[in-house]
């Protein structure tokens, strides 16, 4: 069984590396912030002192982090991947970042010896917890499927598809219908109540009519108690959005809807929500 890496030990990072290691992958993980590294170091994770040091250790490093930023500075920082990465290792970058960023990553991996996959996975706190995350890959496909029996402990799907860049793009689709749905759920919820609506009614209406969905259905709740504990943080969701609509702009795609939303969602980081659950976008529209 391949010696695996985890660098990033956030909300989902820290539950897709406490799955590794429950099933039996050898784990050596990284966090900038120390302190999260030794709940898996219990579990019997080693821990390591750099991203340089987890890639010199390791046949596949992951990396789950919170933007391009992040995504860059771990790559290419002092005691960064680039300068620890085994001839032929690899590196599984599973941030949502733009394709811009994974191809930048990939070029320098190469570079230097690696092979990369990009990897975003769509799936918030709870699936990162069950392993039933979708995870979108795409880059170098000996690497793709060395690195199926580790997807296959985080997620119940890994598509591939194809070059780097593409699994950035797809995932930013993803994010980006999940943005507008949860406004249009928001806005929804607001008219009815404000209209003299139950909000428990219209959350049962719309789970017995064709709008039904997951999403729907777990965040209804949460507007219903304005409790929003962080499960996917509302900065990353606008974070995503802000990407899918430079992407827009660079394919010469018009996304209005995703720019309102994205507006919308910045409005409520600006009101103080940016590290409440992404559903707390509600509290600048009801």
């Amino acid at each position: 069984m391949a010696n695996i890496g985890f660098l990033g030990l956030g909300i989902m990072g820290t539950a897709m590396a406490t799955n590794l290691v429950r099933a039996g992958f050898k784990v050596t993980v990284w966090n900038r912030t120390q302190e999260k590294c030794r709940p898996l170091a219990k579990l019997g994770a080693n821990q390591a002192d750099s991203p340089c040091e987890v890639a010199s250790r390791s046949d596949i490093t992951f990396a789950m982090l919170a933007d391009p930023v992040a995504a860059k500075e771990v790559c290419f920082g002092e005691q960064g991947v680039i300068q620890g990465i085994r001839e032929g290792g690899g590196y599984v970058d599973m941030s949502t970042v733009d394709d811009i960023t994974a191809r930048m990553i990939n070029d320098a991996v190469c570079k230097a010896g690696g092979r990369f996959v990009e990897a975003p996975v769509s799936g918030t706190k709870k699936p990162a917890e069950d392993g039933t995350l979708i995870i979108l890959a795409a880059g170098d496909h000996s690497l793709y499927e060395e690195a199926k029996p580790a997807f296959e402990v985080m997620g119940k799907m890994c598509p591939y598809l194809g070059d780097v860049g593409q699994a950035a793009r797809m995932k930013l689709v993803v994010n980006m219908v999940m943005g507008g749905m949860m406004t249009t759920f928001c806005e929804g919820m607001a008219l009815g109540r404000r209209g003299g609506l139950e909000g428990a009614q219209i959350l049962e209406i719309i789970a017995a009519s064709a709008l039904a969905n997951p999403m729907f259905a777990g965040k209804g709740a949460l507007l219903l108690n304005k409790d929003f504990p962080a499960s996917f943080p509302l900065k990353h969701m606008q974070k995503d959005l802000r990407l899918a609509v430079a992407l827009g702009d660079q394919l010469g795609q018009p996304l209005p809807s995703a720019a309102t939303s994205n507006e919308t969602f910045k409005l409520a980081m600006k009101k103080g929500y940016a590290d409440h659950d992404f559903a707390a976008v509600f509290n600048v529209i009801d």
